[in-house]
């Protein structure tokens, strides 16, 4: 991981590549966790004193994945690429050459040398092999120019030893070594080259080959070749201008090199460049283009295919072909009518010419699929609003996604545009306009243009207009359409049918920061399946991004417009689509905490209604797993219910994600998340709702150890329950006040207040209720020494948990007689007992016990005498910890410290 954070040079790295990086194959449930806890890892290893949840100064983590920050002299690829750009800059040859070959003189092997066979498959690495070739090429080219061969000889051995089929840096080497007058070895090379072509890929050299071996047996190697007459056919130069304040993107323009070096033998390369609107495509495109026009003498040839465009329709493939058909010299009165000969007759014009063509804004694959020439030698960039998978499958073309530049790119951006003094004199308040524009390039420099147009306006004046107009487009219109951000997304959103168009436009009903395709399914009131073909086609359109596996954002501009296209649809259909997504999420956590509850207190799943169907879960280990995903949203959704005035929703939602808070740590958000639904309920008047948000947020204040507040709200909770007559629930606060009695070391009076609950669950014939109290009375004999009837409870109450299959309850067991052992002093039935209460809350998705019961264990290990074993449980248990158990991590720190 980091060889990759390095070879990004600073870039961000999503966290579905490093996934891909750590497994070839279908990654685990677990991967993001695993991801999560290397980079933890990383960090502390480039910040040895770093605190274990601190982010440090060099490993960060973007929206979706992660970014290495690092200085450009402390990193020797970006020397290198400092070096190169030097030398490309220079019209003197020979200065060219010496900044080259320092450059290259950085190297030390291929790039990741030693994770093979990664290291020579993984884009990033290849791709900066294919910039080291390039520059080797360059070095070649500038020695032969300055006539000093034997300068360049020892690079471009090891280069064309690392690309034996590599024509130009072999024939460069032809040259070199003629050049340097060593003809014998130069005309073995070519042989040898020629064998090697024809036994691995069937061909003979190139042409680029042949001219260089016909240079070597002429002798003329080492002089600059005259120059050739002009071709028949005009060479086209139609590229627009490069944008003069370009910045960053460096990752890409690398792999767009790289391909372009390397285009495949049974066809013309194809790069596909997709990206949302405004995420500057044409902007790199072009640039990229510009940068590597030299290598296509016989012209570049550019269209604007108006895919989404809001001036008219999309071009047509035949008016495309006759475009260029015309600038490639053919008379327009013999161009065929006919598509398919337009198509061959393209193909038959550009055969055997280096050619780059950049076919801009296509809507989908069909608009450019006869515009692909059908031989080697030509490169053609599209780009597309859309995902063009089909250009992948049908010709190869290689994506090329185009994500937001980082913060920084950004700001070089602004300071290309505005100039150093101005936007060093602004301070952090670029960085603020520069996040008000959600870092999209078009908003960017709409803003720039502004802040140009104004020059005695300071940058702060124009981050304050800005922020009064956060959450709306309107700090990004203009006159013209092709760069007011309404416009252009306007574009996108009309090219949807209407279906997607109604899922975009909802998805600002949603209260989460991103959806899944149920939530989806859910705003929309679609099947699930349906929902998936939506959210594919807004995805596919880059209107949403998948920024984890199953997981969907939408950027804040583009949610500032689906937000007017909501505003302008109407109250009634926000209203109705908030309804369907709070219905599905309420009835859907109820599904899952039926699943995990232990205890007698199922409600029922409430009504969804006919447009709404909850999740099912094959077992409580998805239930929890689809929890974790949502629990943010979860929140939020409380937060929203409570807020729109729905008071029975937030408190039953509240409620039925307790299980979640309790069994993943979050006590603190299960707390705050309990006060806002117990106002609700206090609000609405429903006295049942108060109840159990009081018994709820006891259970909160429990798990913080605050035994005062628990107390306090299930007293509260109990009037409630004895006004209501609710017994069963009675029964169950009863219980939980004996729980905290217990805790605070009054077991005696635990032992008593557990009388009333045992006689309620006699009377009802619960066995599950019967079998919680027996371990609580366990737990509570167990504290005041009395073993043998600690251990009787215990084991009891374990066979009840294993046969109703609790896994919560069962850990609960193994507690406590693996506190009985421990006070007997039998620490190897400890171990036993701790490993096996361990495995049970793992199980049970508790997270927070089974840290507790890792601890136990290491504590066992270290008196059995097993500091080894003990280290290991305890560094597992650490990893466990929440932000909730930090006086459980420092004592785990104090144990790990001396075995350090």
């Amino acid at each position: 991981m980091l060889a990759l954070l390095l070879a990004r040079a600073g870039s961000l790295v999503t966290m579905t590549e490093l996934i891909d990086l750590l497994w070839e194959e279908s990654a685990p449930a677990s991967a993001s966790n695993v991801v999560h806890r290397q980079i933890g890892a990383l960090r502390r290893l480039l910040e040895p004193g770093l605190p274990t949840r601190e982010t440090g100064r060099y490993l960060i983590r973007q929206m979706s994945g992660y970014q290495l920050h690092v200085a450009p002299e402390s990193l020797d690829l970006l020397r290198f690429r400092g070096l190169v750009a030097q030398a490309r800059s220079t019209d003197d040859p020979g200065a060219a050459l010496d900044l080259l070959l320092a450059g290259l003189g950085l190297w030390r092997g291929r790039v990741a040398a030693g994770l093979e066979p990664v290291s020579r498959t993984h884009p990033a690495f290849t791709a900066i092999e294919a910039e080291h070739a390039v520059a080797v090429r360059e070095a070649a080219d500038a020695a032969e120019r300055s006539g000093r061969a034997a300068a360049v000889l020892v690079p471009l051995r090891d280069a064309a030893g690392r690309h034996p089929l590599d024509e130009a840096l072999q024939s460069r080497l032809l040259v070199a070594l003629a050049a340097d007058g060593r003809q014998a070895e130069a005309v073995d090379l070519y042989h040898a080259v020629r064998r090697r072509m024809a036994d691995e890929l069937g061909i003979d050299p190139g042409e680029e080959m042949r001219d260089a071996y016909d240079r070597v047996v002429r002798r003329t190697a080492g002089r600059t070749p005259a120059p050739t007459s002009a071709a028949a056919l005009p060479a086209p130069a139609q590229l627009p201008p490069d944008l003069p304040f370009f910045a960053g993107r460096v990752g890409a323009l690398a792999e767009a090199y790289r391909v372009a070096g390397a285009p495949g033998p049974d066809g013309a390369g194809v790069l596909a460049l997709d990206g949302m609107p405004g995420v500057g495509k044409t902007t790199l495109a072009v640039h990229i283009a510009h940068a590597l026009a030299p290598r296509y003498p016989d012209g570049q040839l550019y269209v604007e295919l108006r895919g989404f465009d809001g001036q008219g329709p999309a071009m047509s493939t035949a008016e495309a072909l006759r475009g260029l058909l015309g600038s490639l010299g053919v008379p327009q009165d013999t161009i065929p009518a006919e598509l398919h000969a337009q198509a061959g007759l393209f193909r038959s014009t550009v055969a055997g010419r280096r050619l780059l063509i950049v076919l801009d804004n296509c809507r989908d694959t069909e608009q450019v699929r006869h515009l692909l020439p059908g031989s080697p030698g030509c490169l053609v960039i599209v780009t597309s609003r859309s995902r063009l998978t089909g250009l992948m499958a049908g010709a190869g073309a290689h994506p090329m996604p185009v994500a937001l530049p980082t913060l920084e790119e950004a700001r070089e951006g602004f300071i290309r545009r505005l100039g150093p003094a101005r936007v060093n004199a602004a301070g952090d308040m670029v960085d603020e306009i520069i996040e008000s524009c959600g870092r999209l390039p078009l908003a960017c420099a709409v803003v720039c243009a502004r802040a140009a147009s104004r020059p005695d306006t300071p940058l702060e004046r124009i981050a304050e207009e800005l922020r009064l107009a956060r959450g709306s487009l309107d700090g990004f219109s203009g006159d013209d359409p092709n760069t007011d951000l309404r416009a252009v997304f306007s574009w996108s959103y009309r090219a949807l049918n209407p279906e997607t168009q109604r899922l975009f436009r909802l998805l600002p009903a949603h209260p989460g920061k991103d959806v899944s395709i149920a939530g989806a399914a859910a705003l929309a009131g679609v099947p699930a399946r349906a929902g998936r073909r939506l959210v594919g086609e807004l995805n596919r359109a880059h209107l949403i991004a998948e920024h984890r596996p199953g997981r969907y954002q939408t950027h804040d501009l583009l949610h500032a417009y689906a937000t007017e296209l909501l505003d302008e649809a109407g109250a009634a259909e926000r209203s109705a689509a908030e309804d369907r997504c709070l219905r599905f999420y309420r009835s859907t956590a109820a599904v899952a905490h039926e699943l995990l509850s232990t205890r007698a207190e199922q409600h029922g799943v409430p009504d969804t209604g006919p447009d709404v169907t909850p999740l099912a879960f094959p077992g409580r280990v998805a239930a929890m797993s689809w929890l974790e995903a949502e629990g943010q949203v979860l929140i939020d959704l409380v937060q929203f219910a409570a807020r729109t005035g729905r008071h029975a929703a937030a408190w039953q939602l509240a409620v039925g994600i307790q299980h979640y808070f309790e069994r993943s740590g979050r006590s603190l958000d299960w707390a705050a998340t309990a006060l806002v639904a117990l106002e609700a309920a206090e609000r609405g008047g429903d006295r049942p709702g108060q109840a159990r948000t009081h018994r709820s947020l006891a259970g909160a204040y429990y798990f913080q150890r605050d035994f005062d507040a628990a107390v306090l709200h299930l007293e509260r909770s109990r009037s409630l329950f004895v006004a209501l007559g609710l017994g069963a629930e009675l029964s169950r606060v009863e219980f939980n006040i004996a729980m905290v009695l217990r805790q605070q070391g009054r077991h005696d009076e635990a032992l008593a207040a557990l009388a009333k609950p045992i006689a309620q669950a006699t009377a009802t014939g619960d066995r599950k209720q019967l079998a919680d109290a027996a371990v609580e009375q366990a737990a509570n004999h167990a504290a005041l020494g009395h073993r043998d009837e600690a251990a009787r409870l215990a084991r009891w109450a374990l066979g009840v948990f294993q046969e109703l299959d609790d896994q919560l309850g069962a850990g609960e067991c193994w507690d406590v007689i693996g506190k009985v052992h421990t006070a007997a002093g039998d620490h190897e039935a400890a171990v036993a007992a701790w490993r096996a209460a361990a495995v049970c809350f793992r199980e049970a998705s508790a997270r927070p016990q089974t840290a507790e019961a890792l601890t136990a264990l290491g504590d066992a290990l270290m008196a059995a005498g097993d500091a080894s074993e003990a280290g290991r449980a305890w560094d597992e248990a650490l990893r466990l910890i929440s932000y909730a158990q930090a006086a459980t991590a420092h004592a785990l720190r104090r144990r790990l410290r001396p075995s350090a």
